[in-house]
């Protein structure tokens, strides 16, 4: 049985379900410091789209990758969890607990668990194989796939075709299957990660949802968009394709009006938050806490402290 020292708490949920306001508690009650798991947070300039923490609560509680990189700047899960990784070692050496808070999936399971990278890609390999693609569609691909990588082939979903290249280049490149691969040369975590997920009525947490979207556009959501324009942030970078800055920009293009901006802004956060449940309901290690509930935040520190299963 590992000390609580030797652990991570994990706090996740769908967009919406109070995990920012939630964590700033429970950091008091850890002595925690909080590492934010989301894949937007991480750029400067995405305030209020983004639901990042308010100064008073930045200041409150010490946050890891909030503001850290321009909008144009390029990150990914894997980059997260090695960094991530490293600042949990950080807050342990000062006697405290690291609290990871998010919605984004792969990053929690980058840092946690790990991601297999692989060899970079070969452009020519590459090309090779998406030539194919086009041509072929994806059941040439996935017949060679199957031969070389069987397990790989029969978890891959063949509606994408980015995987099966990927997983046969991998193949092609290091002569070994990625299935192989994913299970002998995945980082060794050194911590225990307990897990703990906000659940939330549908219809209530599309209440949420809604209100969110309401105060984001009373807040200046629209004026931020201008903002970002105007420091010359393309609408096509990675970091503005996504629920609430996607509606915004079209709108400010002139392509939709305000009322339907709105509603597709609520709608697509609400399908976010919908995908987002779907990849943590995966994890059968998440433990559930459904909301609102009394206590929350003495019921989800009793969990990182009482006994695992």
């Amino acid at each position: 049985m590992k000390t609580p020292q030797g652990r991570i708490l994990v706090l996740v949920g769908p967009t919406a379900s109070g995990k920012t306001s939630l964590s700033i508690e429970l950091a008091r009650i850890l002595n925690a410091e909080i590492i934010s798991a989301d894949s937007r947070q991480v750029y400067r300039y995405l305030d209020i789209g983004t639901a990042k923490p308010t100064k008073g609560e930045l200041a409150e509680v010490p946050h890891h990758f909030v503001d850290i990189l321009p909008p144009d700047a390029g990150f990914s899960a894997g980059l997260f969890g090695v960094q991530a990784r490293a600042v949990v070692e950080q807050i342990f050496s000062r006697g405290r607990i690291p609290l990871v808070v998010g919605g984004s999936g792969l990053y929690v399971k980058s840092l946690i668990d790990g991601l297999f990278s692989g060899p970079g890609a070969d452009p020519d390999l590459r090309a090779t194989l998406e030539d194919r693609m086009r041509s072929e569609g994806a059941a040439g691909l996935l017949e060679d796939l199957q031969r070389l990588d069987p397990e790989s082939a029969a978890r891959i979903d063949p509606t994408k075709p980015r995987r099966i290249v990927r997983a046969l280049e991998v193949c092609l490149l290091t002569g070994r299957p990625m299935s192989e691969l994913h299970r002998t040369e995945m980082p060794v975590i050194p911590f225990e990660a307990v897990q703990v997920g906000l659940l939330w009525e549908r219809a209530l947490l599309n209440g949420r949802i809604d209100a969110r979207c309401d105060g984001m556009l009373e807040a200046g959501l629209m004026e931020e968009v201008d903002r970002l324009a105007g420091l010359g942030y393309d609408r096509r970078l990675s970091a503005l394709n996504t629920v609430g800055y996607a509606e915004g920009f079209a709108c400010r293009a002139g392509e939709i009006g305000r009322t339907e901006m709105v509603r597709l802004f609520k709608r697509n956060t609400r399908r976010y938050a919908k995908r987002q449940m779907t990849w943590f309901r995966s994890d059968s290690r998440i433990k559930w806490t459904t909301m609102p509930g009394e206590g929350s935040a003495g019921r989800i520190a009793s969990l990182f402290f009482g006994r695992l299963p």
